[in-house]
């Protein structure tokens, strides 16, 4: 195998001359230059980045971790993180887990390996603690809310959000109100239940289990959540649908079954995706390119502890 020593002998210079023309070094002549490029050309040299990488303490990478790349939430967070490491001179390398523990832990892992500088973790299904003990390897980012003072973190109220949205539902007279979530066990839709049930309290509307639908994510989860309205003996007059897609899906459905929105049912979607534009559907908009970008700024002063809130806004259209 060819390294720095074998190309030091055969283009007759010493193995610190090799590693200065390897490095643009300005200390050397042109002659020794020319004849280590050529001694490297025919020997067919190719550097050992690793080792590069831990000499110098940098991999100039970043891990992302996602469970879903195809979803348009993902995707926005993805774009702002994109941008701002190109800016800071990052390359990111994503992990899609589908919430599965063995490929986040894949990533932690690298990290343990000094493979990434650190990790942006966009959502997860590991507990705090498991991220505790890859800590000490480099930073991890998180975009949630969070308490832990142990992790930087970029997030948006999502409890103030989903408070706003009731609250302009009630105001527009709803009072059979329904909602929809991703995972029930997530730190965001906590919240998002958290404020549901404080709001109905605080209202005195009665709510019922099967007006909360689970797992929201895509188009074709708007049509279940709709066959399942119709189903209903005992209907929400109005749903909240945390994410355009599946508000969208629904809002389809209805439209190809004859029902009205929102004479017959209400609609507000989350995140202002371009497809909420497109079918005027109100929802609440989400800064999550800034998340994205905000979440690699973190980056920059690994040493202060920082705990980031971005504000929403509701956005008014046809649906409500």
């Amino acid at each position: 195998m060819t390294n720095i020593k074998k190309i030091a002998e055969y283009a007759g210079v010493s193995i610190t001359t090799v590693s200065r023309v390897m490095n643009n070094h300005p200390y050397v002549s042109e002659e020794k230059r020319k004849s280590v490029l050529k001694t490297i050309e025919q020997l067919n040299y190719t550097r050992n980045i690793n080792a590069i990488h831990l000499t110098k303490g940098k991999t100039h990478l970043i891990g992302v971790i996602i469970p879903y790349t195809n979803h348009p939430y993902y995707g926005a967070i993805i774009q702002g993180i994109n941008k701002q490491a190109n800016v800071l001179g990052y390359h990111i390398v994503i992990f899609q887990t589908q919430y599965e523990r063995e490929k986040e832990i894949q990533a932690l892992k690298m990290l343990q390996m000094k493979q990434l500088d650190g990790i942006i973790v966009c959502s997860r299904i590991s507990e705090m603690k498991v991220l505790l003990e890859y800590h000490v390897y480099g930073p991890i980012i998180l975009c949630e809310d969070t308490s832990q003072s142990e992790f930087s973190s970029i997030s948006i109220d999502h409890y103030a959000a989903f408070s706003s949205a009731l609250d302009y539902l009630v105001n527009k007279g709803y009072k059979k109100i329904g909602y929809s979530l991703g995972r029930k066990k997530s730190r965001n839709s906590s919240l998002r239940i958290k404020a549901f049930e404080d709001s109905m309290k605080k209202h005195h509307f009665i709510s019922k289990e099967e007006w909360l639908f689970e797992g929201s994510y895509y188009i074709k989860d708007g049509e279940r959540a709709f066959q399942e309205w119709v189903a209903m003996q005992d209907k929400p007059e109005a749903i909240i649908i945390t994410n355009d897609d599946t508000a969208a899906g629904f809002i389809i459905s209805a439209q190809k079954a004859g029902v009205k929105i929102p004479e017959d049912v209400a609609i507000l979607g989350f995140n202002n995706d371009s497809i909420s534009e497109m079918l005027d559907i109100s929802t609440i908009s989400l800064p999550l390119d800034s998340i994205g970008r905000m979440a690699v700024d973190l980056f920059e002063d690994p040493a202060t502890i920082k705990h980031v809130k971005l504000g929403f806004s509701l956005i008014t259209r046809k649906s409500v």
